[in-house]
């Protein structure tokens, strides 16, 4: 399945804005992630297991909080970063 990456965590995947991982849920597809490139799970999830609050999920266009979301039937998931300042 394609991931997009944001740009914040880039360096985590050689400047590859799009890279392919597997699982059957949002937290398998993360794992897989942190396999191929560790440490970028833990910039999107805390010590508690919890999705960090500056960082966006897409699974078929939705924004999920979820991190047991399905992802049979997705070809696709978007990871953003929000933006914030003053």
């Amino acid at each position: 399945m394609r991931v997009v990456i944001p740009d914040a965590l880039r360096s985590y995947t050689d400047q590859r804005d799009q890279v392919h991982a597997q699982g059957s849920t949002l937290d398998e597809l993360l794992h897989d992630l942190d396999r191929q490139f560790p440490g970028i799970r833990f910039r999107m999830i805390n010590e508690q297991d919890e999705m960090r609050p500056h960082i966006a999920f897409f699974v078929r266009g939705e924004k999920t909080r979820s991190l047991d979301e399905p992802l049979m039937g997705s070809t696709e998931v978007v990871i953003m970063q929000a933006l914030s300042g003053g």
